[in-house]
């Protein structure tokens, strides 16, 4: 699922007291203490800045309309007969200091959290979304990486420094898109485009997998609010791919130095690869013996029921993330295995806790330098931190989702639907079920139900306060 960065946006009145237990439940603060925000400008007004000067390369921010969190700024150009990428990082240890009440905030929260109507930030909006974001036109103090591609697209030379940054242009997924489908995108856009391409064939050739799943999305316009299946724009895989490229350069330089913080997922176990095999077959998809998992699921089609229902089992696979810290000897789990290489989380500080520590490691490594002392000493509980921002992350996006879609269905209870069915219980007991008009999900407690075929459901009930629908099966509804 995702939600979209949005400005204060008033709640739907039959959301209010719903929205309100979530926050009390899962504990998301409303706002930032007086301390914080009053070292927050102060740290605006007086940052540690670098005495390199690169505001003459030409970078750009692409996010989502609206963004003002702005993490990361990229430029792209040849360099002999292959390429240059430069991206900058917001420097937020330019602004924080260890120990200090930002900082102390920061590990209470670990992320920022998004909702339709506001965002929670990781840090206070002095910082996130003014002076330490990379908006357009403004000098910034930034992580700046410099990564050396053949004409392949394959990583030779890694450096990164601190440096002053100027972005050209705040830009957005759908405007670089159409500029590239129109013919007009300047030659730094095309040669994105072009590295993009590179690395997604470096990352099936490696044996990387990402799952083509349309994401529920939550989307607000003159204060209605609906959820919408949202297929990713082409652009946004190039561009995460400059990210994730960023990413294994930094697990690979603190592997070389035996220091750092890897982002892992275990490998999939030959049971749970087995039991893929066995779903494919029941939902009549071929797998031949010699195609691997990878191969696989690059040739599923989303908007086939059978194949959503497929997809849908695979995400079994990209369950147990979590991030290793190590000094001294790495640890034995270093891959990601979607990826199918070592990984770091380096390219978002503004957002994500761990960041900004995964920057100071590779700083000092590529300097030829110790870690600062802070940095190490947080490594080691990093991980649990991360570990419950991030379920609570998950559990307040999951949780607004169902209430709009709850609030969606509220006024068809009583019609029918077509939907799809995406899971089934091994017991057999209920299954998981897909609408697509409107986007929801929903439990359906019916037994003997068939994996991946279309059923016709009616809706019992939406209960908007639970985030909870009620669907029976329609007699000679069985797909």
């Amino acid at each position: 699922m995702a939600i979209r960065p949005q400005q204060v946006r008033p709640v739907p009145e039959p959301l209010v007291a719903a929205l309100e237990s979530l926050q009390r439940e899962l504990d998301i603060p409303a706002d930032f203490p007086a301390p914080v925000h009053d070292a927050a400008a102060a740290a605006a007004a007086s940052p540690r800045l670098p005495s390199l000067d690169r505001t003459d390369l030409g970078l750009v921010t692409i996010d989502p309309e609206g963004s003002r969190d702005l993490d990361q700024a990229v430029f792209v150009e040849a360099a002999g007969d292959g390429f240059t990428v430069w991206y900058a990082i917001a420097d937020v240890a330019a602004f924080v200091t260890p120990g200090d009440p930002v900082d102390l905030e920061s590990h209470r929260r670990g992320q920022t959290l998004y909702a339709p109507h506001h965002r929670t930030p990781l840090h206070p909006p002095e910082l996130s979304e003014d002076a330490a974001s990379l908006l357009p036109d403004r000098v910034r103090p930034a992580v700046l990486w410099r990564l050396g591609l053949d004409a392949r697209g394959e990583l030779r030379g890694t450096s990164v420094v601190r440096a002053l940054v100027r972005s050209r242009a705040q830009l957005s997924y759908r405007e670089v898109q159409d500029a590239l489908d129109a013919g007009t995108a300047e030659t730094p856009l095309r040669l994105l485009r072009t590295v993009g391409l590179l690395r997604e064939r470096i990352e099936r050739e490696r044996g990387g997998v990402s799952l083509r799943i349309p994401e529920q999305e939550v989307v607000v316009e003159q204060e209605q609010w609906w959820v919408v299946h949202r297929s990713a724009l082409p652009v946004e895989g190039w561009n995460a791919q400059i990210s994730l490229l960023t990413g294994i350069a930094a697990a690979h330089l603190m592997l070389d130095a035996g220091v750092g913080l890897l982002r892992t997922l275990p490998p999939a176990t030959d049971a749970a690869i087995r039991k893929l095999r066995v779903t494919a077959e029941a939902l009549r998809i071929p797998w031949p013996q010699g195609v691997s998992y990878p191969e696989f699921v690059r040739g599923l089609d989303p908007a086939t029921g059978t194949h959503a229902a497929m997809l849908h089992a695979c995400t079994l696979l990209f369950r147990g993330a979590g991030y290793e810290a190590f000094q001294g000897r790495p640890p034995e789990n270093r891959e990601h295995s979607a990826l199918a290489t070592p990984y770091a989380h380096v390219t978002a500080p503004l957002r994500r806790l761990v960041d900004r520590y995964g920057s100071e490691v590779c700083l000092a490594v590529s300097a030829g330098q110790a870690v600062p002392e802070w940095s190490l000493q947080a490594l080691a509980r990093l991980p649990a931190e991360m570990e419950s921002s991030g379920r609570r992350a998950s559990a307040y996006e999951r949780g607004i989702v169902n209430m709009v879609e709850t609030l969606m269905l509220s006024a068809h209870v009583g019609q029918e639907f077509t939907a799809t069915v995406v899971e089934v219980r091994e017991d057999g007991s209920r299954g998981t079920i897909i609408i697509r008009d409107p986007a929801v999900e929903a439990s359906l407690k019916v037994p003997g139900l068939e994996l991946g075929s279309e059923i016709r459901v009616r809706l019992l009930n939406a209960y908007v306060a639970a985030g909870r629908s009620e669907f029976e099966l329609v007699p000679g509804g069985a797909g």
